[in-house]
């Protein structure tokens, strides 16, 4: 991928409509959303030239003001409470919006870094002075040719990736209607199991305690992670479910032998909320060399959910544990129900979006979204996002080339 530089770059803040002056209020942060507090989600939308006509910056900022009233804690900053387990203080210190332009045409970015987000999203992280850090950052970007890209980072700790992709939505919404949004219900968090309730007491094996690189919070990696997509045609959707297998073959006599899975969980709620369930499978065969329905007969039997456990592991810690869970073990996220194509602009959805997670452990994550309607007859692939070690991504590339002719994404 090129490394180039904006033409142009600015930075500002949007805060929620409505002022709320010294009625500053808290958002109790839950367990599973400290268990996410070193993760980071990242989506980016592509939009020609007609649907970003006639749009100012202005135009693009103002429907956030209208929806930070009804998430006004997205506009807030994590502080520390006596006891030390973060929440965040509702403050209206605001979500930053990055504007810059590129001497770039659409066509030009696709060829040269696919549909990579790499410079259109903030690389944001928090830390390492947690009160003046945002929580959120959208970035705007214009293309020589009037295109546009919608860049997001969001903190997993404010909510899930369906939670990431429904505040861009809903901004979208507002955008088409100019009106304000309905209110937002609140979601009603389940209560943690008490860390001496005997019906939980294993140690879960999705998550791994982490390091931190410093005063941010991010976890620190042993190897150099790289981020890539391919693009999977309807007619080769039958090669999806290899991908576990073929991960298990790079890596050889190292090969996983526990699968972490995201899957949705039953409660889609509009607030943002982390609801994934997190299910882990322990194999005992080899991996890369079992048929596929084996492996699809052991996923079935063998599944076992743990959010309990890693939210019980979590309240053990006082709320203030480092951890790591994507990437503690391979993991792989079910996007599928994503709604990445309902962000219109003038009408019209992107022609391509692509979502990824920030700060994995080095075992690595796949993530299975929604490919663009196919242009011949209407129907969707998907897009395999994959961050794993650099040495495994160049690997994985060679060998879906060569088994099943499925491509890095391009135009």
């Amino acid at each position: 991928m090129e490394e180039t530089q904006p033409l142009s770059s600015k930075i500002s803040t949007v805060v929620p409509a409505t002022p709320r002056g010294d009625e500053n209020s808290v958002r109790r942060l839950s367990s599973m959303d400290l268990l996410m507090k070193l993760h980071y989600i990242r989506a980016v939308y592509f939009f020609i030239n007609d649907a970003a006509q006639g749009l100012s910056i202005y135009d693009l900022k103002k429907p956030m003001f209208l929806l930070l009233d009804q998430v006004t804690h997205l506009s807030g900053r994590i502080r520390t409470s006596e006891s030390g387990r973060p929440f965040i203080k509702c403050n209206d210190a605001g979500v930053r919006i990055a504007e810059s332009h590129r001497d770039h045409t659409l066509r030009e970015w696709f060829q040269q870094n696919g549909c990579s987000h790499e410079g259109l999203v903030h690389d944001h992280v928090l830390g390492p002075d947690l009160g003046f850090s945002p929580l959120v950052f959208v970035k705007f970007t214009w293309f020589k040719c009037g295109g546009l890209s919608m860049g997001l980072s969001w903190s997993h700790v404010l909510g899930d990736t369906f939670s990431a992709l429904n505040f861009i939505t809903k901004w979208s919404q507002i955008l088409a209607s100019h009106a304000p949004p309905k209110a937002l219900p609140m979601p009603i968090h389940r209560e943690t199991d008490s860390p001496h309730n005997n019906s939980v007491n294993y140690n879960p094996i999705s998550v791994k305690m982490a390091i931190t690189a410093g005063e941010h919070w991010l976890a620190t990696n042993n190897t150099k992670m790289v981020t890539h997509t391919f693009h999977i045609t309807p007619k080769q959707l039958d090669h999806l479910h290899c991908c576990g297998n073929t991960v298990a073959c790079i890596r050889g006599d190292s090969e996983p032998k526990v699968v972490t899975i995201f899957t949705p969980g039953t409660s889609r709620n509009e607030f943002p909320f982390n609801d994934m369930v997190i299910s882990v499978v322990e194999a005992n065969m080899v991996v890369g060399k079992s048929n596929v329905s084996d492996l699809a007969r052991l996923i079935c039997e063998e599944l076992k959910v743990e959010n309990d456990v890693v939210e019980k592991l979590v309240e053990e810690s006082q709320g203030k544990g480092d951890f790591v869970i994507y990437g503690a073990n391979l993991t792989f996220v079910d996007l599928e129900e994503g709604d990445v194509y309902g962000v219109l602009l003038n009408g019209q959805k992107p022609i391509m979006a692509n979502c990824s997670i920030h700060g994995v452990g080095d075992q690595g994550v796949v993530l299975v979204l929604p490919a663009p309607d196919d242009e011949e007859d209407g129907s969707n692939g998907r897009m395999l996002t994959v961050s794993l070690p650099e040495k495994e991504v160049n690997q994985l590339k060679d060998k879906v080339r060569g088994e099943w002719g499925i491509e890095s994404l391009s135009f």
